[in-house]
């Protein structure tokens, strides 16, 4: 269990990858002694020892399938309630574990991700998980182990539009995840874990300007003022941190971040987690800002009094003040602090929420 600010006590879930090694494992049992065990019990990279459910299983000849429903517990997760299926077949002697993508399960098309292109997209931790299960049963029936592994997920093409997959060149459905088999409740890690593949995939087709945005409206603009290709725009969403932390260990020539207005007020004034429940705009700060500019003692006491920073923008705007540039400037600041010491030059473009740019800094950018 997890606990949110709240103070409600969230239930824990299970990534796609406990899942499937879960379902690898009925299945294989099946295929050897011609009986489905119903729970399956697996053991976790952290020593967790969970039972799953089958929602379905076949056997065949020379193959068995087992199906388990994904619950990603209170998390708000893509894939919770997805049917996760494995179909073992026996592979030719000498063969080992062969991984095979089924239907709703994508293929890897670029470098950079955690496996090569021309794979399933099952990551190496579950991947791991599955070849455990294969030879602990095959010890224990005297068997060689040859068997190849076809993971499905029930829609999971549709699913797979509403991830990274497509961005990152994983076509065709989703990805296998899970490094300890265990989804906690809004960790967003999955989110974050697709910003650092982004980051990956990008380095590795020779992109030197990516663009980390926190959302669609302000990487339309970026997209449009910059002109760059689908795979350097990193959908950074609210995790400003994660991005910039990662590209600290794994730099790039040129870093744009765009957001909107209000967003990049939260990351000039120094928070990396731009999420509105957590973290706020400090209006007084803002305020602070606009004395800077010239505001007066009027001015300064109405933005105190604001409801949202795009309505101090307003102000600043009616007023002839260049809060945007300068929220812009004071956002690039704080990026080139945790990005430091990687040399990454830094430019910022603020939006408002038509995608009107409203701010820009100087830094990092080469006059476009």
């Amino acid at each position: 269990m997890t606990e949110r600010p709240t103070g409600k006590v969230l239930r824990r879930g299970w990534t796609t990858g406990a899942c499937a090694t879960a379902a690898t494992k009925a299945a294989w049992q099946a295929l050897l002694t011609g009986a489905f065990p119903d729970p399956v019990i697996i053991t976790l990279p952290g020593g967790e020892t969970p039972g799953f459910a089958l929602a379905a299983e076949r056997l065949g000849d020379g193959w068995a399938e087992a199906a388990i429903v994904k619950d990603a517990g209170d998390d708000p997760d893509v894939t919770h309630q997805a049917l996760i299926r494995s179909r073992v077949r026996r592979a030719p002697a000498g063969a080992g574990v062969v991984f095979r993508a089924g239907e709703g399960v994508g293929m890897v098309t670029r470098p950079g991700l955690p496996v090569p292109p021309g794979e399933p997209a099952i990551n190496p931790v579950p991947r791991q998980m599955m070849r455990d299960v294969i030879a602990e049963l095959a010890a224990a029936h005297d068997d060689p182990g040859d068997v190849e592994i076809e993971i499905g997920v029930a829609n999971g093409a549709e699913l797979a539009q509403r991830t990274w997959n497509p961005r990152l060149g994983i076509v065709g459905g989703l990805s296998i995840l899970g490094t300890t088999g265990i989804v906690v409740p809004y960790s967003c890690s999955a989110w974050i874990q697709a910003i650092h593949r982004g980051v990956d995939v990008a380095l590795a087709a020779g992109l030197r300007h990516v663009a980390g945005c926190t959302g669609a409206t302000s990487e339309a603009a970026v997209r449009m003022l910059y002109g760059l290709p689908e795979p350097a725009m990193l959908d950074m969403g609210d995790f400003a941190g994660a991005l910039l932390k990662y590209l600290r260990q794994h730099p790039v020539e040129r870093l744009t971040i765009g957001g909107g207005f209000a967003k990049l007020v939260k990351l000039a004034q120094g928070q990396m987690d731009l999420h509105s429940g957590r973290s706020r705009v400090d209006r007084a700060m803002l305020a602070g800002w606009l004395a800077a500019l010239g505001a007066g003692d009027a001015l300064r006491r109405r933005a105190e009094q604001a409801n949202t920073a795009l309505e101090v923008l307003e102000m600043a705007e009616a007023a002839g003040l260049g809060l945007g540039d300068l929220v812009a400037e004071k956002a690039q600041a704080a990026a080139a602090a945790i990005v430091s010491p990687a040399e990454i030059a830094i430019d910022v473009v603020a939006v408002d929420r038509t995608g009107r740019i409203v701010g820009r800094s100087t830094g990092g950018t080469d006059g476009t």
